[in-house]
């Protein structure tokens, strides 16, 4: 054992000072192969970055994995009486331990600005929202467990909103005056960024508050109560659960909610997250790009070749006189393989070290990322390894030629040279 590793360790010694020897020729026919192993390297660690990007960006369009949605309907084509469903979803909830669930609403609300009286798209969410789907702020805060219980309604406007109202100071509690009921005054808390796309104002509200309001409102206007505090909303209700057990949940809420409605009152949960459909869509350019480094890897292997049979045949000689001396054939071979496995090993080692300056530079993940990615992953191990093994791949391949040559050099050789 003692002498194979001796063995080997020698060999790696003469390998690496012919490498030094003929650092000219080699270092020529290495860019390439660094230049690979860099891209190759590369693509794969920003192939985590973009996968979390993706991620991030279907979660807060989709939800979080398990992310799953309830609808109840009468089958007499009557109204599902709201209060009676908000009681048995926050029943049914607390019951089983969902912390993560929210109730969806949406509509359109009259709100005083700078340019008059707008219509502003309102979502009205319940707190934990912002954590179920990834909820980004550009400045202030999202909805705190102690919103609910303020007297003036808070909201969260979209960037485009902000600039409208001429951007307030958050700090200074800027409010807006909200149409119907008295003109209702509301708090701005927080702002979240608007993609360039989207050019119409929106807020976030509290679905209580919310509701509360659109209450209020139709009182006034109908003059009698009680009133559908969500008329003119539709209103959906989400859960987070684990991705493990959600079936099971699920279908333990559903049975609840279904009982405390009643007869004549169908409910549904369907899960909608993207995670459930396994859609991935940056595999494909991963893998095109990943076959150009390999490809550029072969041609990097190519020039290495090239370079190695002409060292080789400069070394008829050397070769012959360490035959003489009793190296054999397999000493041979393996010395001049691992000429071109060293060489290939430290291009690969400058090509993944350049891939993870590269990948860490802040420039680069505001490029990739976009503003869309929070929790950015660490440079994926896997890549740094991936890198490391085409270099001696590639390496061991383009050795295989000359060292078969060399093995076939005959002591009278070293003679005739």
């Amino acid at each position: 054992m003692n002498r194979l590793f001796t063995g080997f360790v020698g060999a790696l010694a003469e390998a690496w000072q012919e490498v030094r020897i003929h650092r000219t020729r080699v270092l020529l026919s290495l860019v390439g192969v660094a230049v690979a192993v860099c891209s190759l390297t590369t693509v794969v660690a920003l192939g985590g970055i973009m996968q979390q990007a993706t991620t991030e960006l279907s979660e807060r369009q989709s939800g979080r994995p398990a992310s799953v949605w309830l609808n109840a309907y009468r089958t007499d084509s009557q109204a599902v009486d709201t209060a009676t469903l908000d009681a048995a979803w926050e029943t049914a909830t607390a019951r089983y331990g969902i912390s993560y669930a929210s109730r969806n609403t949406s509509t359109q609300m009259p709100v005083d600005s700078p340019a008059g009286v707008v219509q502003v798209g309102t979502q009205g969410v319940d707190q934990p929202y912002g954590e179920m789907h990834r909820v980004r702020m550009l400045e202030g805060e999202w909805f705190s467990a102690e919103t609910a219980a303020m007297l003036a309604p808070r909201v969260i406007v979209n960037e485009y909103f902000w600039n409208t109202l001429g951007r307030p100071d958050l700090a200074q509690h800027p409010t807006l005056s909200l149409g119907g009921f008295e003109g209702t005054v509301a708090v701005i808390v927080g702002v979240t960024p608007s993609p360039d796309w989207d050019t119409f104002p929106s807020m976030y509200m509290l679905a209580d508050q919310l509701g509360a309001y659109q209450a209020a409102d139709a009182v006034a206007g109908a003059g009698a109560a009680p009133v559908d505090p969500y008329a003119g909303a539709s209103v959906q209700y989400e859960m987070w659960l684990p991705p493990e057990n959600w079936e099971e949940l699920s279908d333990l809420v559903t049975r609840d909610v279904s009982s405390d409605l009643g007869e004549g009152t169908n409910v549904d949960v369907y899960r909608q997250d993207a995670a459930y459909y396994g859609n991935d869509s940056f595999v494909v350019v991963q893998l095109v790009v990943s076959g150009i480094a390999v490809l550029v890897l072969l041609l990097g292997a190519l020039g290495l070749v090239n370079i190695a049979l002409v060292t080789v045949k400069q070394r008829v000689r050397e070769i012959g006189i360490r035959r003489s001396f009793g190296a054999t054939a397999g000493r041979v071979f393996f010395a001049v393989m691992m000429e071109s496995v060293v060489a290939t090993v430290v291009a690969g080692v400058v090509g993944v070290a350049a891939a993870i300056l590269i990948v860490q530079s802040p420039w680069v993940r505001d490029l990739i990322g976009q503003g869309l990615v929070e929790d950015f992953p660490p440079f994926p191990v896997d890549a740094a390894v991936l890198g490391l093994v085409a270099a001696c791949a590639v390496g061991a391949l383009a050795g295989l030629l000359p060292a078969l040559v060399a093995v076939r050099v005959k002591v009278i050789d070293a003679i005739r040279y």
